[in-house]
């Protein structure tokens, strides 16, 4: 019975198993990880294009209207006063789509 166990299995390729995993790594870059790196580099543009005075919402939900801009966040001004918010807090920007009057667009009645 020992013996059952001890003989080696048939020599087979190990092609299609490493076509297979070749496969799974090439579908796990274009489902997963290239999306990813799309949306980062999005959020990475957006975070560059902040200028004061335009009108944003934070990931929390507060609007406020950029002041300034500083190394290691921006500065909004709300209704209550001025606060201090990391970049990566900026989730919308309002100015163009709520207040076109600032751009000279007229707003769609």
């Amino acid at each position: 019975m020992l013996t059952v166990f001890l003989q080696a299995a048939p020599a087979q390729s190990m092609t299609p198993t490493l076509l297979m995993i070749g496969l799974m790594f090439v579908g796990f870059y274009f489902l997963m990880i290239r999306p990813q790196m799309k949306k980062q580099k999005q959020e990475k543009s957006f975070q560059e294009a902040l200028k004061p005075g335009a009108k944003v919402v934070t990931t929390s939900g507060m609007h406020g209207t950029i002041f300034s801009i500083t190394e290691d966040g921006v500065i909004l001004e709300t209704l209550s006063g001025k606060l201090k918010f990391e970049k990566a807090a900026i989730s919308r920007d309002f100015t163009i789509a709520r207040f076109p009057e600032t751009f000279g667009v007229e707003k769609k009645k």
